[in-house]
């Protein structure tokens, strides 16, 4: 994977953010370089702010102060925003982020829908991604009657649809058991490494952050080192 590096594809400067009207800090100067192809852990203890830098590096929040840029553009509130997470990243939750009632294969519609993607060429994405992660024989299943492991797959599978250069998963496998978290980490890196993907993860785990090309830790909502 680390052959793949050639340039920054993600860039925070200076990132303040803080909630309760400044109450409670959470980020405090943080710069941080991604370049594409790198695996990346984010690293630290609960509160240090690992989660919120990756919703700010993916535009689901705002900083109060500083800059990222995404494959060289500023980030920037509104349209970007939206096309940004249509086209150019991917997005993997803790807890999923499902829609329980609807089925695996309308849940992984959703995000092609948005962007528009002709029916024929979305079914034959998610049959491609759903055959790699082991979900076909679950496509018409409602998503609460899927195991964890089987919703956090989907997910994936989900995040995935419009090939996303960059993939951000906070936590991925933090809610699975110790033997489906590995394979689920697995499948990431696998995934990750054939579609050619760019990805931040936050995770507790070290074992987990050890297999990724760099880890980078956090404290006090800055980045150690």
């Amino acid at each position: 994977m680390s052959n793949a590096i050639h340039e920054p594809v993600l860039v925070a400067v200076g990132l303040w953010k803080s909630y309760e009207s400044g109450a409670i800090p959470v980020l405090q100067g943080v710069e941080l370089l991604i370049q594409a192809g790198e695996t990346v852990a984010l690293c630290g203890p609960s509160g240090c702010g690992k989660s919120t830098l990756l919703h700010l590096l993916g535009g689901l929040d705002v900083p109060d102060r500083g800059v990222i840029s995404v494959n060289g553009r500023e980030l920037k509130q509104g349209r970007m925003v939206q096309q940004m997470l249509r086209h150019e990243v991917g997005f993997v939750f803790q807890l999923h982020n499902l829609i329980a009632d609807l089925t695996l294969e309308e849940n992984c519609m959703i995000p092609a829908v948005a962007a528009g993607t002709p029916k024929a060429e979305a079914q034959a994405r998610l049959a491609e991604l759903t055959r790699r992660t082991g979900l076909e024989h679950r496509v018409g299943q409602r998503i609460q009657k899927l195991s964890g492991g089987e919703r956090q797959r989907t997910a994936l599978c989900r995040a995935l649809m419009n090939r996303p250069g960059i993939l951000l998963a906070d936590e991925p496998t933090g809610s699975l058991d110790e033997k489906t978290s590995r394979q689920t980490f697995e499948l990431l890196l696998e995934l990750t490494a054939t579609e050619g993907m760019t990805l931040v993860m936050a995770t507790h785990d070290r074992g987990l952050a050890a297999r990724c090309d760099r880890l980078v830790e956090m404290k006090d909502g800055r980045i150690c080192g």
